[in-house]
């Protein structure tokens, strides 16, 4: 617990104190910050009458001469400002403006109030000043210092005024307005997004003062929301021309000395299979019968390594950006085009250099024999999913008897994988079709074949394979010694997660007994089996991922739980993940015969990937719901089918079963009946009618409201036997003749963009 300060009597003195004088102290403790009277004190501690005033007044002079109390006028006392609790934390900002501050090593979060935050913003670090607990034990606060500012930047739409500029910023935790000089910026115009930084904060000042770091476009164009939404989590949109021009420099040309140096398999039949719209190959597959039920697999990964160098700037940038990202739109990759869609993009037809890990196996799966080193290949065919999967349907094609070894193969060890313990999570993926602007005109699910499980297996096999390699080297004595490696760990569910889970699926009738270990992967298999095509499937799938860890980069092995692996690595994708860079270094130091490699340096870049991981997928999400919310403002006054999928104590979360988007419906917008949040029950009940709604239950909604800037979807919930307020008659477009039905409109859509998650 980081507590700055809390004095309090010797053990001795305390001993000695009697009830009175214990239940005075506990007061002032509890509520730190408030003025008591001498009657009020003798009164909770035991009587106020002339004996009791006049014990209470020897106590409090015996804490007045100890410097616990202080005297603020007469007779009104309260704890010392010495002996008041001061603790360090972060703040976190609401939309009300209150505050609260995360304490390292405490569970609760101290609350502020919006009038005794000293203008704290949100991530700044911040001294707070307890004064009061309530009975729950849960601490309210005041600022008492700004330790330092967060100076992260906001994104947000420039009003224009006469003499001024503010901006109203989209982050929910800015809910002031932010003042711009307009002598400074002249040329901002009214309605544009733009980049701001707050510099200043005066006390009595009503809105902090920034500075302009980026104009954006005007707000509502496509580009300029993708690219705010990149400002917003301080990802780049493109790259610095000097990480450009090192890029161009790099010689991509392949000499017969480096071919030389390299296994050759470019006579061997090589072939990637990606998603339609796919621009970077960064893996292929070769196969080749060794002899009857024997083949040899090749799993060719691009050798990104080869051409950037520890340290360059091209490395360092790698470093910083830490993944590619993915937004509904378009791909911000991490490293330049140069390099992902040219030089280690595994073209057909052309002669590529790549990392690989080459297996000999049968048809029992079992490995007679692996090989990891750097391979120059020949692509003999760039196939898309689609593709693949008609082979794998009709058995006819190019390379026909090679895919349906490889799909063998693959499902084989799908199947020993679940069998093993691994979980079988197969959560729909929701894609958008765009028009040319990039606005949505439909929303589809992206579906899991046998020809993505192909690629996913063998995927999962180079990592697990590299992982367990690096892990250990056998000494002259022939035993194990660890090296440094870069793990792709994942924990077993906590016991408070799992409880959770299972009031949840009660609710649906399910029972789940499991607790602890792989117990726990083989019941959730078996209940997301029980649930496979049911209503509350989705919701079941949502839940149980929830409840699961996740997964992070770590130098410290604890095996993947989800996948069943005791060793588990990221080595299939450096194009766009560091952590695979990182694996190829080692692979290539471990394979020279290199000793271990120092730890800590590695864990940084660890924790540094992990946090860019964690940053780009919420990008991701953002970018997601942003084409949600502007593809339902096409459908206010619609009425549509879902479930609770969230419960706040201010409203209600609900997924529309369709399209699987979610939007909120406040409980104090609920007509007919006044509604509260139960938060032990987990659920909301209506005080007059009793009516409740729990996490899947089934509502009908009709779509309020549709906010771009904050990218926020309002639902009015229809409830049976309760008055629904029709929406406006702007906003009132349509029923959907009652059946919730959203269909995919407009000429020449474009598949918004797939991501490539593979390896988990």
């Amino acid at each position: 617990m980081n507590k700055r300060q809390q004095r309090t009597p010797k053990e001795g003195a305390k001993n000695k104190r009697s009830a009175r004088e214990e239940i005075i102290l506990h007061m002032f403790r509890d509520f730190p910050n408030t003025q008591f009277t001498l009657k009020y004190l003798a009164s909770v501690s035991g009587g106020a009458s002339k004996e009791g005033r006049r014990e209470t007044f020897e106590i409090l002079s015996r804490l007045f001469d100890e410097g616990i109390v202080e005297e603020c006028s007469r007779e009104k006392y309260r704890l010392s400002q010495q002996h008041r609790p001061l603790y360090e934390g972060v703040a976190s900002m609401t939309q009300s403006g209150a505050v609260y501050v995360e304490v390292e090593g405490q569970e609760e979060d101290i609350f502020v109030n919006p009038r005794n935050t000293a203008n704290a913003l949100d991530g700044d670090r911040v001294e707070v000043a307890v004064i009061h607990r309530g009975r729950n034990g849960k601490f309210e606060g005041e600022v008492t210092r700004i330790l330092e500012r967060c100076h992260k930047p906001y994104v947000g739409v420039a009003e224009v005024g006469a003499h001024q500029i503010f901006v109203r910023a989209d982050s929910r935790r800015m809910p002031m307005d932010i003042y711009l000089s307009k002598r400074a910026y002249p040329d901002v115009r009214d309605g544009e997004k733009v980049v701001v930084r707050i510099v200043d904060w005066q006390p009595g000042s009503k809105s902090p003062v920034g500075e302009l770091v980026e104009r954006l476009g005007i707000a509502g164009n496509n580009d300029t929301e993708m690219h705010a939404i990149l400002a917003e989590y301080e990802l780049p949109y493109r790259f610095e021309p000097e990480i450009e021009e090192a890029a161009k420099a790099i010689d991509g040309s392949i000499t017969a000395r480096e071919i030389a140096s390299r296994r050759d398999f470019r006579q061997v039949v090589t072939f990637t299979v990606d998603p339609a719209d796919a621009k970077d190959f960064d893996d292929a597959l070769s196969v080749r019968k060794v002899r009857d039920g024997v083949w040899e697999i090749g799993v060719h990964i691009a050798d990104v390594t080869h051409y950037v160098k520890p340290h360059s700037v091209l490395d360092d940038e790698a470093v910083e950006r830490g993944t590619s990202v993915y937004l509904v739109d378009r791909t911000v990759p991490m490293l330049p085009e140069r390099l992902s869609n040219e030089l280690c993009s595994l073209r057909p037809n052309e002669t590529s250099l790549c990392f690989s890990a080459v297996f000999t196996m049968n048809e029992n799966l079992e490995i007679l024999d692996e090989w990891f080193g750097r391979t120059v290949i020949h692509s003999d065919r760039r196939f898309t999913y689609a593709e693949a999967q008609e082979v794998i349907e009709t058995g006819r094609g190019d390379y026909a008897e090679e895919i349906l070894t490889l799909n063998r193969l693959a499902q084989a060890m799908r199947a020993q994988r679940f069998k093993n313990g691994a979980i079988a999570f197969e959560r729909e993926e929701v894609k958008f079709k765009l028009d040319e602007s990039g606005k949505p005109l439909g929303v589809y699910f992206k579906e899991q074949k046998e020809s993505n499980q192909m690629i996913e297996e063998f995927m999962l096999l180079a990592n697990r394979r590299v992982a367990e390699f690096c892990a250990h080297r056998r000494n002259d004595k022939g035993r194990a010694v660890p090296r440094t490696m870069v793990f792709r760990v994942h924990d077993s569910p906590s016991e408070e997660k799992l409880d959770r889970f299972r009031q949840f699926i009660l609710r649906f009738g399910h029972i789940f007994k499991a607790s602890k270990g792989r117990a726990v992967a083989r019941e959730m298999n078996k209940l997301l089996k029980q649930v496979k095509g049911s209503t509350e499937e989705n919701a079941v799938t949502t839940m149980a991922v929830r409840s699961m860890a996740k997964a992070y980069y770590s130098t410290d092995n604890i095996g993947h739980y989800g996948l069943a692996f005791p060793y588990y690595t990221h080595f299939t994708s450096p194009i766009r993940r560091y952590p695979d860079m990182m694996v190829h270094r080692l692979l290539a130091h471990y394979l020279e015969g290199g000793k271990s490699v120092p730890k800590d340096p590695v864990e940084e870049l660890c924790v540094r990937a992990s946090e860019r991981e964690v940053i780009a997928a919420e990008a991701e999400r953002a970018s997601i719901k942003y084409k949600m919310v502007e593809f339902m403002k096409e459908h206010i006054g619609e009425e549509f089918d879902g479930h609770v999928s969230g419960l706040t104590e201010w409203g209600i979360y609900v997924e529309l079963d369709e399209t699987h988007i979610e939007g909120m419906s406040f409980l104090r917008d609920i007509p007919g009946d006044f509604f509260l949040f139960d938060e032990q029950q987990y659920e909301v009940i209506g005080r007059s009618t009793g009516i409740k709604l729990t996490l899947g239950s089934p509502v009908r909604i009709r779509v309020k409201r549709a906010d771009l800037q904050k990218r926020q979807l309002d639902f009015e919930l229809l409830l049976p036997g309760l008055p629904n307020r029709r929406s406006g008659s702007s906003d009132d477009r349509s029923r959907g003749k009652g059946k919730g039905k959203v269909s995919d409109k407009g000429p020449g859509p474009k598949v918004s963009h797939s991501s490539r998650r593979r390896g988990r």
